[in-house]
């Protein structure tokens, strides 16, 4: 390297990722369908063969705006993230996350950190119904949008409004919305992670066609049911009371696994002292009639009465003649006195595979109700509407997760996937992580929730957390356990979308301005309102490090510097940067430094000597240090 490499301060480029990423996988098994590196899609359908004629209809999901998402997904983000030391709880050592902002452009501002390392996402966004926020259809500008929205910058008009059920476009709106988020959701998940959405009966069929579409129908786990409600609506006008909320279940690979539920094991019994252990009686007879499986339609005998059992013309026998043989000659086969009685298996707690059963697609036992009361003894009110009870939320993390997993939720609501986290992590003394992101979304000037001081739902999700946390915490304090090593995570770093430290060049406003100012205000292009630590945070982003890694202050020679991951990375924010301080840089041996290009005060024979100074040290010892300034 000549010269120093330019810091990128947008976001990845998504599709440049999956691009290369498709590629790869059909050089490996195809081949032949490149020419001259590129891929020959022709070529591609004839070695599958599947021919298509693009002028024929084919099968699937289409609406207004669909073919503008992908622009919108590939419009990278040059936004950041800053930290909000006032708002957190235990910043400098919790691994949670709660950013406050627009989850469009938090998600694309995500994607370098953490690409493919998220174990599980659960959401709860709109249900479309006409009463909740919908994002607007100019997405060209969100983080405009955004800022003008929380009253960053001057008002142009640009708002986030409900999307009403009389707007021509109000399903094509709501998928316009839900495919960009999904599309660079799925980016982030790990190949053993799954998504987990609510959603109700206006946009389920949608819903699950956007799904296959993104994340492919061989994909698909689950559509659990979950009765949210506890007593039937009397107001219902239809005279039905819709009881019941869906949540859908995608993974991104087969190698996503529900855990199953444990089984109830207090029917094993050991009333005979059977030398083999407990067991339980259960039924044998199958679900074939005698026209379906004949060969299990035959009789049993009981070789003590010599009473003769048929098998049920309309069910059969769960087991072949061979295997009830077998089952018979030891003593299996639970044979009853009466001769109008039906024999059961004997069944082992020993022989059990496993210590787990299947996880039911219907939960019932959890309500609505229970969310909102949770929502009442925390905070005092009733203060957000029909909140998910943590209990659910907890269920659903146990199944998809473990020690060390990262969890998100970018539809962050009232704070109860962080809720049902932590109170996880302290069923099976676990860390789980969690990251949230709630769009700074007003309180009705008449709620109960503006009456109780809060302003917006980010607000009543951090509040709602920490109150949480301080009970998980409590708890724990009361137990004598002294099995138990350390405290529970019940921290949270707060983080809130802003716009980018540096003055990134603006092409459209530029017009406007003379070439000579944009190029004078470039030449110190970091913000005067930033903090180090806003810097620091926006580096580590972009540089692809979590936002909860560990950054320690150092001094080498005599000036700051920051040393992320025990000194991998190493960060100079000093606005003066001297040979020596390049020297203690190389010394340190890292595997990355980043300056301020204003530090070499546009002395371009110092950046010069840094650049052959980090070269020759990499050459000693035989290994690579990226330089790079911004």
């Amino acid at each position: 390297m000549n010269e120093a490499a330019k810091m990128e301060l947008a976001s990845m480029d998504v599709v440049e990722e999956r691009r290369l990423e498709l590629k790869a996988a059909l050089a490996q098994s195809f081949p032949d369908v490149f020419v001259e590196g590129s891929i020959d899609f022709d070529q591609l359908k004839r070695v599958l063969g599947e021919w298509i004629d693009p002028a024929k209809e084919r099968f699937g999901l289409n609406w207004p705006g669909k073919a503008e998402c992908m622009k919108i997904i590939q419009q990278p983000s040059i936004a950041t993230l800053k930290p909000v030391r006032g708002e957190s709880v235990n910043f400098d050592d919790t691994e949670n996350l709660f950013i406050e902002g627009d989850n469009l452009e938090v998600l694309k501002l995500l994607q370098k950190a953490y690409f493919g390392k998220i174990k599980m996402i659960y959401i709860d966004p709109p249900y479309n119904t006409g009463n909740e926020f919908i994002y607007p259809d100019k997405y060209a500008e969100t983080l405009e949008t955004y800022l003008s929205y929380t009253g960053q910058i001057d008002d142009e008009g640009k708002k986030f409004s409900t999307n009403a059920d009389t707007s021509g476009r109000f399903h094509s709106r709501w998928l316009n919305m839900m495919y960009p988020r999904l599309y660079l959701a799925r980016n982030l998940l790990r190949d053993d992670g799954a998504i987990f959405i609510s959603i109700s009966d206006h946009e389920l069929s949608s819903l699950r066609q956007l799904c296959d579409l993104i994340f492919g129908d061989e994909n698909f786990v689950a559509q659990l049911v979950w009765k949210s409600r506890k007593f039937p609506d009397s107001r219902s006008g239809t005279q039905v009371s819709t009881d019941h909320e869906y949540i859908l279940v995608y993974r991104r690979s087969e190698e996503a696994l529900f855990r199953g539920i444990g089984r109830d094991e207090s029917k094993f019994k050991n009333p005979d002292n059977d030398p083999r252990g407990p067991w339980m009686s259960r039924s044998i007879l199958g679900l074939a009639t005698a026209d379906q499986r004949p060969n299990l339609h035959y009789s049993i005998t009981d070789p003590v009465t010599g009473n003769v059992f048929d098998a049920p013309a309309n069910r059969g026998w769960r087991y072949s003649t061979d295997r009830m043989k077998n089952l018979i000659s030891t003593g299996c086969i639970l044979f009853p006195k009466d001769p109008d009685g039906r024999p059961r298996e004997k069944k082992f707690q020993a022989d059990l595979q496993s210590e787990y059963m299947a996880f039911p697609t219907i939960i019932d036992d959890v309500f609505t109700s229970d969310g909102t009361e949770e929502i009442r003894e925390l905070l005092g009110a009733q203060i957000f509407d029909f909140p998910k009870p943590s209990e659910l939320m907890r269920r659903l993390v146990e199944q998809m997760s473990g020690d060390g997993d990262t969890i998100l939720d970018f539809f962050a609501g009232s704070g109860s996937l962080a809720h049902g986290v932590m109170l996880q992590n302290e069923t099976d003394e676990s860390r789980r992580k969690w990251v949230l992101v709630q769009l700074p979304e007003p309180c009705d000037a008449n709620s109960e929730a503006a009456k109780a001081g809060f302003h917006t739902i980010a607000e009543i999700g951090r509040e709602r957390i920490r109150r949480a946390g301080k009970g998980i915490a409590a708890a724990r304090d009361t137990q004598l356990d002294l099995d138990r090593v350390g405290k529970p995570d019940v921290g949270f770093k707060a983080l809130r979308l802003d716009r980018s430290n540096f003055k990134v060049w603006d092409g459209e406003s530029g017009a406007d301005r003379e070439l000579g100012e944009q190029i004078e205000m470039h030449v110190d292009h970091l913000s005067d309102a930033s903090s180090a630590e806003d810097v620091l945070y926006e580096l580590l982003l972009k540089a692809g490090f979590s936002l909860t890694t560990k950054v320690a202050s150092i001094q080498l020679a005599g000036k700051e510097v920051f040393s992320v991951e025990e000194g991998a990375l190493l960060i100079c924010l000093d606005k003066e940067i001297t040979p020596e301080l390049i020297d203690a840089l190389a010394e340190a041996n890292p595997l990355q430094v980043i300056c301020l290009d204003e530090g070499f005060k546009g002395n371009d024979q110092l950046k010069a000597n840094a650049v052959q100074t980090f070269r020759a040290r990499a050459e000693a010892e035989e290994s690579e240090i990226v330089f790079k300034t911004v």
